[in-house]
């Protein structure tokens, strides 16, 4: 199967429930300064799920790169793990209304850890059905930056459990800052001119 369906796929969803995001921001009762910085947890809650959700947009660009092709489950993978993100406007909108709360914090934590572990398991079957050299590297740095994205989130966790709440938000900030800058350092120079020149020869 081609690519091309899946990545606007994909897309489509991501792009919608960015969206969505922003329909739980309340009004302030006063509008004035003092009622809208009444409501920075929920600011802060959406803020930091967007750019979180961008930052893996932009991972899966840079892994699907090279990809040439998918397979069944590769689909699978990527509706696995658009369902659990499907979840984080629900789960976004109670971090903002109880943003010092543990229970709520842990609810966020562990479903963006199923979509980094989705993510994971979509990432190998990715490889498995590409077996040139540049989508193989580029699946294995994935991968490899995932490990550490769930690491730091786990500790993100157990820190939101007990110690402070917002260690959640704060850790999956973190980790999609670092995943994100570790997969353009490691990228190869010249892998978009390369990756431009194969999607020419196959035109």
């Amino acid at each position: 199967m081609s690519k091309e369906r899946t990545v606007a796929f994909t897309d489509a969803v991501l792009a919608i429930i960015m969206t969505i995001l922003v329909l739980d921001l309340e009004t302030p009762k006063e509008l004035t300064w003092a009622g809208f910085a009444e409501l920075w947890p929920q600011y802060a809650a959406y803020a930091l799920t967007f750019f979180w959700l961008g930052a893996l947009w932009i991972n899966l660009h840079i892994e699907w790169e090279h990809a040439r092709n998918v397979s069944v489950p590769v689909l699978w993978w990527t509706i696995i793990m658009l369902f659990f993100a499907s979840f984080t406007p629900y789960t976004t909108g109670m971090a903002a209304e109880h943003f010092f709360s543990p229970t709520v914090q842990a609810i966020y934590g562990v479903v963006v850890m199923l979509i980094s572990l989705s993510n994971l398991a979509l990432s190998w079957q990715l490889q498995k059905v590409n077996t040139s050299t540049e989508s193989g590297l580029s699946s294995q740095r994935h991968r490899g930056a995932l490990w550490i994205d769930l690491s730091i989130k786990l500790i993100g966790l157990v820190l939101a459990l007990t110690v402070w709440p917002p260690a959640m938000m704060l850790a999956v900030v973190i980790a999609g800052t670092l995943v994100s800058v570790a997969l353009q350092v490691q990228r190869p120079s010249g892998t978009a001119e390369l990756g431009a020149r194969e999607h020419s020869a196959q035109k």
